[in-house]
């Protein structure tokens, strides 16, 4: 048996982690996009590492682009088999991925005015909104904590990660002919233990060989300053003292909801500044009514404020922004507001344009929500720049450039290592780390050994291990 990594290998973005079994039969872990890594981001989107025909079924883990961005080229390049996922999971994909299509073919569109310009050649997207279409039919649900059959010979459990609504690990019992049973965990992401929205990740059953993500393998989160608190200050010190716009990108999915229930809450507290508050992203209203139509993935606390509020995620200031007429009037607007905007690295969608159109300003804000690959235009930013490209064209950096950093999905080390507490380090032959920054990894993999696990192994794009 071989498990080979295509994806997420000594970077964050692009999970994509391949089991082959003696008899050649082979199960795809995730089918993710990579993003945020400059003029090898492409190149890496187009090249899987291999044949999508020979892939007999594909596991998600959850639904965030980079870990099922890549499935409709997968779809379009042949593949018509089971994608095996959780219910909230499927809802959240098929919205996503038909979201992605399309934001790649305005890109594209806008790209190539100016490619026409200059004479080269013209991008073109990687799948079409028909090919996300295709890819949602394969879709099938599966519960949390029940087996099933993958293939012949393979079971899965998915177990709840606590990383946003539907994330899962996934637990396989597998059984070759003339070999003992081998079993194997992938954490996809991990979340905290302390989330404001979600259950806690779950314990996985023993495990032989773990595939395990590592993105905050270096960082303790700061629990002593709330998220709550840290917008409330922005927001004060942005649109009420400067008169400017916040600026907040965020992924449509999870972080969107985080900052809508904190908003929330400061309202329910009496403590919301008076601006106006817009979610620019048609996609994040659909997500947010999906994270509504799931309240059993929600934690204990959460229940128990629905039972007095019954919209956590609304209050009276806010709105939801539909049509790109709408957006493109708010880079018009002089009064003080707070934008929400996809994507969380700034990478795509109308976030680059509210961006593009605001950073020169000193009197605005643009304020990350989470972990930005270090290429993104949300990685170059939070190194404070004093210019930066975005669209090709140079703009001056006069905005400040802030961050929440007690609001990330991902479990820090602490968090991780407490999910791995589950696992006997003598039973387990491998811990893969996967989704990491190299140093992140290098670091994380001291720790993970101080546990007792003695493999630890960080692997290299499309290499290939023997199980």
């Amino acid at each position: 048996m071989k498990i080979s990594f295509h994806g997420a290998a000594r970077t964050v973005t692009g999970s994509k982690h391949l089991i082959t079994l003696d008899d050649g039969r082979k199960i795809l872990l995730d089918c993710g996009m990579f993003q945020g890594l400059g003029k090898e981001t492409d190149p890496l989107n187009r090249n899987l590492g291999f044949d999508a025909t020979s892939i007999d079924a594909v596991i998600l883990s959850h639904a965030h682009i980079d870990h099922s961005g890549l499935l409709p080229v997968l779809v379009r390049e042949g593949y018509l088999k089971p994608i095996f996922c959780t219910s909230a999971t499927k809802d959240l994909a098929s919205i996503l991925l038909e979201d992605s299509a399309k934001i790649q073919l305005s890109d594209v569109k806008y790209a190539n005015k100016r490619r026409i310009q200059e004479g080269l050649p013209l991008y073109e997207p990687m799948y079409e909104e028909r090919d996300a279409l295709a890819t949602g039919a394969l879709f099938e649900e599966r519960n949390y904590n029940q087996w099933f059959q993958v293939i012949p010979g393979v079971e899965c459990m998915f177990t709840d990660a606590g990383h946003i609504i539907g994330s899962a690990c996934v637990n396989l019992r597998i059984k070759e002919k003339g070999r003992e049973e081998i079993r194997i965990l992938f954490s996809g992401d991990i979340g905290r233990y302390n989330d404001a929205i979600l259950r806690q990740p779950e314990p996985c059953p023993q495990a032989d060989v773990v595939i395990m993500e590592s993105t905050y393998g270096d960082r303790v989160h700061d629990h002593a300053i709330t998220p709550f608190d840290t917008l409330y200050d922005a927001i004060t010190h942005t649109c009420i003292n400067k008169g400017g716009k916040l600026i907040i990108p965020a992924f449509s999915v999870g972080r969107t909801q985080e900052i809508l229930y904190a908003l929330n809450q400061l309202e329910l507290e009496n403590r919301l500044p008076d601006v106006d508050y817009f979610v620019d992203s048609p996609l994040s209203k659909a997500a947010t009514a999906i994270v509504k139509s799931h309240p059993e993935n929600f934690n204990a606390t959460l229940q128990n404020i629905l039972k007095v509020d019954n919209d956590p995620f609304d209050f009276k200031k806010l709105k939801f922004i539909r049509t790109v007429e709408e957006s493109k009037m708010l880079n018009f607007r002089e009064k003080p507001c707070v934008i929400i905007s996809a994507s969380g690295m700034a990478e795509a969608g109308r976030i680059k344009h509210h961006i593009m159109n605001n950073i020169s300003n000193s009197r605005n804000t643009i304020l990350f929500s989470g972990y930005c690959e270090p290429m993104s235009l949300g990685g170059r930013l939070k190194r404070k720049p004093k210019e930066v490209k975005i669209f090709g064209l140079t703009f001056e950096v006069h905005a400040e450039i802030a961050e929440v950093s007690s609001m990330s999905a991902h479990g820090d080390y602490n968090d991780m290592l407490h999910w791995l507490n589950a696992q006997n380090p003598d039973v387990v032959q491998t811990v893969f780390l996967v989704h990491g920054e190299f140093e992140v990894q290098q670091a994380f993999a001291s720790r993970v050994r101080s546990k007792g696990f003695k493999q630890v192994n960080i692997p290299e794009i499309h290499e290939s291990f023997e199980i």
